[in-house]
């Protein structure tokens, strides 16, 4: 139920539960030079996230505003599956680094395609949130103005 742009529901949802492709595609988040993404094989589902085009109106009214609509749309309605999974008592973690033309190989998506995000989805193995570094509200937040 995100909202959209025009209600252009610009994307596509790949959910992937099978083992075996689920943890090639893990492989795929993960790289040997930097210590990113090497826990995605114990997440029992994967959710690639596809970028597709606008609706006419969304197309038009990212021309004439200077935005990319179905790329902020994609953001909005991740947010709100990983909302909804907390909700159900799932723990998720959205993924932007990965090796997008072998994830587009891998699950048969279009090379005219754009993966926004891949997002793991399992039961946490604890309940426990661990402590986050955060930005203070003073500096991310101005009032009346910028500066």
């Amino acid at each position: 139920m995100a909202p959209s742009a025009c209600n252009a529901q610009p994307w596509t949802f790949i959910v992937v539960d099978d083992a075996g492709i689920k943890n090639r595609l893990a492989d795929l988040t993960a790289d040997r030079w930097l210590p990113l993404n090497h826990w995605t094989k114990q997440a029992p589902v994967h959710v690639v996230i596809v970028v597709e085009p606008g609706n006419l109106a969304s197309r038009a009214g990212a021309k004439v505003k200077k935005r990319d609509f179905p790329w902020i749309d994609v953001g909005i309605a991740a947010e709100h599956f990983c909302l909804q999974a907390a909700a159900e008592g799932l723990g998720t973690c959205m993924l932007g680094w990965f090796k997008e033309d072998k994830v587009r190989a891998l699950l048969n998506i279009p090379e005219t395609k754009r993966i926004g995000l891949i997002i793991t989805l399992g039961y946490p193995a604890n309940e426990s949130i661990r402590p986050k570094n955060r930005k203070g509200i003073p500096d991310m937040v101005r009032w009346n103005s910028y500066g």
